[in-house]
């Protein structure tokens, strides 16, 4: 799977998870210069607490565009620092 904004490659994973129609990348898939963190949270009742990055290309700016969890509840563990987009971000194979 790939995560493309702007005609470039955010991530890159054949070992993405897919849960609730998202693919959460690992977090060594991604392209780490195009990522900042960002200071968006939301909450999960069942998956817990998401932190978000805004994905960075040049001049363009996608803001809180991506989401992990890096501290999720059990029943979400396996998905841990994984990182899911959305907000325009294309996810194809």
């Amino acid at each position: 799977m790939k995560a493309i904004w702007n005609d470039k490659i955010l991530a890159q994973s054949n070992d993405t998870i897919f849960l609730e129609n998202n693919h959460y990348f690992p977090p060594e898939s991604l392209n780490r210069e195009f990522f900042k963190s960002s200071n968006h949270n939301t909450d999960c009742p069942w998956k817990g607490r998401a932190n978000y990055y805004t994905i960075q290309i040049g001049e363009d700016s996608n803001r809180d565009a991506a989401w992990f969890y890096p501290e999720p509840k059990e029943a979400a563990k396996q998905i841990k620092n994984y990182v899911a987009f959305w907000k325009g971000v294309k996810v194809e194979e």
